[in-house]
């Protein structure tokens, strides 16, 4: 069987996420911890993945992010550090080009991803330590970063809903 999206999709019992694509949860750590917004697994770790025209939108996160390349197109995460510095990561194993096999995003990092080129769909895994709870979870709207960012603007419109 040839892979694509939908054979993704269906191995990996996928389903929509809210900042876009499709994830399904892989695993949650046994222990926990104590946070700010009370206690939360040690980690968390999903499937995540873009399909052709999809992008993750813009969103933050309490805790480190680590991303890890799986399969198909390249995967660029887009960041808008806290001092408002914009920058990109490859995610992929094209290493001579560029491309990084995982990546941290740190706690309090605006940021979303998009797919590089054709291919299809991007698949990759990401755990978040301390764990992930959408009460820690924070989508951006378009004017809500303009209003911040405004040097940002061509990439701000590209990747918000």
């Amino acid at each position: 069987m040839t892979r694509n999206a939908e054979y993704w999709r269906k191995q990996l019992n996928l389903i929509a996420h809210p900042e876009g694509g499709s994830y399904v949860s892989s695993l949650t750590a046994s222990a926990s911890i104590p946070t700010k917004n009370g206690e939360r697994p040690l980690f968390t770790s999903i499937y995540f993945m873009l399909a052709e025209g999809e992008v993750s939108h813009f969103h933050q996160l309490q805790s480190d992010e680590i991303w890890y390349y799986h399969d198909g197109a390249p995967l660029v995460v887009h960041m808008i550090s806290k001092d408002g510095e914009y920058s990109t990561v490859k995610l992929g194993v094209d290493m001579e080009s560029g491309q990084q096999p995982q990546l941290v995003v740190p706690a309090g990092t605006i940021f979303g991803s998009s797919m590089a080129g054709e291919g299809g769909y991007s698949l990759v895994g990401c755990m978040v330590s301390p764990g992930f709870d959408f009460k820690d979870f924070k989508l951006f709207s378009e004017e809500e970063l303009l209003n911040q960012f405004p040097e940002h603007a061509m990439i701000i419109e590209k990747m918000t809903p």
